[in-house]
Parts: structure tokens; C-alpha cells; sequence
């Protein structure tokens, strides 16, 4: 892989990581809400998931290229309706500070990213694109799925600290931004539909 393909594949990462997604959404709001301690197993739990379909990515385009296109369309139905459950439920929460209120889960976090097509699609976009026609064994495609995982958890992190340092506004005008996060949200299954 020359130098130039490298730089178009770290481009296309750093794009598509940092963009709003199903999880860096998540994470925006779960900070605003509940902070960083509350959100701690949420965050994790997104972390994990990334990590773990990025593997998958890796295994279906090294030798399940026929049993790719079934899943995808299931995982993208299935997608859209929890995106639009995580809609409704970003545009009704309300700032929370009680410890005796729910935890966000380690499981909501991981289940979100197994049924985030998005992540899904840009595992199996970057590696057909950029990798196999330099790289075709499955240690170099978990590889490069690894480093698009740490890049995608570096970009929720960057969201995660983006809702702490405007917590204070969103206690302030909490209805609003939740409405904008939600439509995010909705305009992300949309585009799932899209596709």
C-alpha cells in the first residue's frame, strides 16, 4: 500500500469516525445527562461494540462474502427501528443527576453499535476500498479494522468531552438540544433507509 492510499484511507476514517453517528450521539447525550461516572459503562460498552463489529467486518470480507448481504439487510431493519427508539428516547430525557435513577449500560452502549450499519458499512467500505487490493489475509484485515475502531472510539471520545464541556448549557436549554439530537438521530435511520 503506496503512501497516497494510506492517506485517502486515514482521511476516509477520520471523516466517517468523527461525523454524527448513532453512537457519537449516545455518547453526546449520555455525557450531558448523566456525566462522565454515570456514563462510564454506556462509553465502554460503545467502545467494546465498535471494537467488536469492526473484527466482524474483518471476518465476513476474508471469507463470508456471500452471507454479507442477508445480514446487512437485516442489521439495517433492525438498525433503523432502535435508532428511532434512541430518537424517542433522546428527545424525552431530561437532565439527570439522581443516583437512584437508571445507570446507562455497558449492554445499551454494545447493542447499539452490533445494530449500527453505519459502522458496519464503513468496516467493509474502508477495507474493500482501501485495503484488499494491497492486503487479502485476515490478520492484515483485523489489522486495519483495528485501527478504524481506535480511530471511531477516539471520535466518541472527542464527543464525550464536547457534552461535558457544554453540560452546563444543555441543563440551560436541555429540550431544544434534545430535539436537535433526536432529529439527528431520525436523519441517521433515514439515511440507513436510503442506502
Amino acid at each position: 500500500m503506496g503512501v497516497q492510499v494510506l492517506f485517502s484511507f486515514v482521511i476516509y476514517v477520520l471523516v466517517n469516525a468523527f461525523t454524527p453517528g448513532p453512537g457519537n450521539i449516545l455518547a453526546l447525550n449520555t455525557m450531558t445527562n448523566n456525566g462522565w461516572k454515570r456514563g462510564k459503562p454506556l462509553f465502554f460498552g460503545i467502545f467494546t461494540g465498535y471494537f467488536f463489529v469492526q473484527a466482524l467486518c474483518a471476518i465476513f470480507i476474508y471469507g463470508l462474502d456471500n452471507f454479507i448481504t442477508p445480514i446487512m439487510s437485516v442489521l439495517t431493519y433492525t438498525g433503523v427501528i432502535y435508532i428511532l427508539w434512541l430518537a424517542y428516547q433522546v428527545a424525552i430525557s431530561k437532565p439527570n443527576n439522581k443516583a437512584s435513577e437508571k445507570q446507562p449500560s455497558f449492554w445499551i452502549g454494545f447493542v447499539l453499535q452490533i445494530v449500527n450499519v453505519k459502522i458496519f458499512l464503513f468496516g467493509i467500505t474502508s477495507l474493500t476500498g482501501y485495503v484488499i487490493p494491497y492486503y487479502s489475509s485476515l490478520g492484515m484485515l483485523l489489522f486495519f479494522e483495528m485501527i478504524i475502531a481506535a480511530i471511531g472510539t477516539l471520535a466518541t471520545v472527542t464527543w464525550i468531552f464536547f457534552g461535558g464541556l457544554f453540560q452546563k448549557a444543555y441543563f440551560k436549554h436541555f429540550r431544544v438540544i434534545n430535539i436537535i439530537l433526536a432529529l439527528l438521530l431520525l436523519q441517521c435511520a433515514v439515511g440507513l433507509l436510503l442506502q
